[in-house]
């Protein structure tokens, strides 16, 4: 898929990819192997995602929408328990008794996130920002999720400006270790 654009496409494009891969985990029958590979796949998308729209998305809708601090609040609440969940998913295999049980709650609580930014926030900050500022958030998102960790840390700040002094650092180290350990990589 395409990225690029303004912050709203940007991100809708990530949605999409992270649905893609949470629909090839739900053909695999339980117990695969391929499920810990798609879902270390989603997990790498999902924080790079995350951390960039918590470093920029989230001030930008504090600033420009009405109820914005209250929506920001309330998508940093929702990446918080996805995280878990995502922590939680690190240390299961595909063949382990959780992993089911823990996908499945993941998947739900991502696709309402999801769900949420697509019908509200996206069209309130499309009506509430040009095209410009729309533009200059996608470009800061897309910079963001280079340099963003790829896997969770529960424990880590979720707004600036120490989430953005932080994020950078830990994002290194995470792609050490996944080019290492092969990570998010099929056989």
């Amino acid at each position: 898929m395409g990225h690029g654009g303004n912050v709203i496409d940007e991100l809708v494009t990530d949605h999409r990819e992270v649905e893609e891969l949470f629909g090839k985990i739900e053909a695999l029958a339980p117990g695969e192997k391929s499920r810990k590979v798609y879902a270390d796949q989603a997990t790498m998308e999902l924080i790079r995602h995350s951390v960039a729209e918590e470093e920029h998305l989230y001030p930008a809708v504090r600033e420009h929408l009405v109820n914005g601090n209250t929506m920001a609040d309330r998508e940093i609440e929702d990446h918080s328990k996805a995280e878990q969940l995502m922590k939680d998913l690190e240390g299961c295999e595909a063949d382990d008794a959780e992993f089911g049980r823990i996908v499945g709650e993941l998947m739900s609580e991502v696709r309402s996130h999801i769900a949420e930014e697509e019908q509200t926030l996206f069209p309130q900050l499309r009506v509430a920002c040009s095209d410009k500022e729309l533009n200059e958030l996608g470009e800061k998102v897309r910079r963001a999720k280079k340099m963003a960790p790829t896997r969770p840390h529960p424990s880590a700040p979720d707004t600036p400006p120490a989430n953005k002094l932080l994020a950078p650092g830990a994002g290194l180290v995470d792609r050490l270790r996944d080019a290492m350990s092969g990570r998010g990589k099929g056989d």
